[in-house]
């Protein structure tokens, strides 16, 4: 069958939204289907990409704010998707293309929406008091369930607000981790060497530097760790609208910001030459950085308000939106031996792969 997958939001630089896109639609492509991914860009291009996907990009204008962000008007996609006459649509955006589900219902495609973030916790910390952003979450989430046939969460944190308002065709299904690119056969001693600078630990934080990643919280965790004491050098993989703010928190701190990095292998590489991970976004819905990390053999210090606790399980630490208990949770990790600790993150990791996840998700999409 033709599967269009569809995302604003999406860049060179988009993260886990892109990640999940490619493997998913390189599954499918995989088992025989026409893949079309229609996302946003400078300009119009209609290419092939090596893993079999048609990729449609459409000239959207920037978004403001979003650190290159871009979103295509959804008349537009409306259109486009009558000449591409897909047998089913897979929509990753809740919010600039939420219509998409009225588009497939009046034409009788199956109609699937993924669920990216917690729209509760997003009102609750930009714009509304928290009740108000449940009252409003609600509804929203109501009229988009009865939008789609179905909705697929990636985690129970995820499905919650869903369960919430009583939706009967909410599908969990967990994303994947590419277990071969990221694995701990990928450590380096000498890179390690080379960016602990004499340090006793590498920490790294990998991920967008944006509002609600709280990406702030790693930076003073390193300066609670350095006040107790300890030697540690973070690495901070990553870029967006938040990095200036963030290099100025870190001056005088043992900090070094490398930027967002495009080579999959040289990010694998980092990762699995660190000795423990940061995730303090507390609004996580997944986390596929947290996974490529403990695919690479490097544990995880986790927001205990995300779903990442259900992803990391016993191979990291959940802690509290405080860096206090953020830097206990590192602490605790490095008292652990080296090897079982990796050995441990590793195995976590290996639950979770794409050829699973891609199975599930098709069987969303059909009828």
């Amino acid at each position: 069958m033709r599967i269009v997958q569809l995302a604003n939001f999406y860049g060179p630089r988009s993260g886990g939204l892109r990640t999940a896109l490619h493997h998913l639609g390189a599954g499918y492509a995989g088992r025989g289907h026409d893949v079309v991914l229609v996302v946003p860009g400078p300009r119009s291009v209609d290419e092939r990409l090596p893993s079999g996907i048609r990729r449609v990009t459409v000239a959207a204008p920037l978004l403001p704010g979003t650190g290159g962000y871009r979103a295509v008007d959804p008349w537009r996609v409306q259109r486009l998707l009558d000449r591409l006459a897909p047998d089913a649509i897979e929509v990753s955006d809740r919010l600039t293309l939420r219509g998409l589900g009225g588009w497939a219902r009046r034409r009788g495609v199956p109609g699937v929406v993924i669920s990216h973030e917690r729209l509760d916790r997003l009102l609750a910390q930009f714009l509304l008091p928290p009740p108000a952003a449940r009252r409003v979450a609600d509804a929203a989430n109501s009229r988009m369930a009865q939008a789609y046939d179905r909705v697929v969460c990636t985690t129970s944190f995820a499905r919650a607000e869903f369960d919430r308002i009583g939706a009967r065709n909410v599908a969990q299904v967990p994303l994947g981790v590419d277990l071969t690119t990221f694995s701990p056969l990928h450590r380096d001693p000498r890179l390690r060497a080379s960016l602990t600078g004499g340090a006793d630990a590498l920490l790294v934080h990998c991920g967008r530097l944006s509002p609600e990643k709280h990406p702030e919280r790693t930076i003073d965790t390193v300066a609670a760790l350095r006040d107790e004491g300890h030697r540690v050098r973070l690495v901070v993989a990553g870029d967006g609208p938040r990095r200036p703010a963030l290099e100025r928190r870190a001056s005088g701190l043992p900090v070094t910001f490398v930027g967002y990095v495009p080579d999959r292998a040289r990010l694998a590489t980092l990762l699995a030459s660190a000795d423990v991970s940061l995730a303090p976004g507390p609004h996580e819905t997944f986390g596929l950085s947290a996974l490529e990390a403990l695919a690479s053999g490097t544990p995880v210090v986790v927001s205990a308000s995300s779903a990442l606790p259900e992803i990391v399980g016993a191979s990291g630490a959940a802690a509290r939106d405080s860096p206090e208990a953020f830097a206990a949770g590192v602490t605790g990790l490095l008292a652990a031996d080296a090897g079982a600790r990796r050995a441990a993150a590793r195995a976590r990791a290996e639950r979770y792969d794409w050829p699973t996840s891609v199975d599930r998700m098709l069987a969303t999409l059909t009828p």
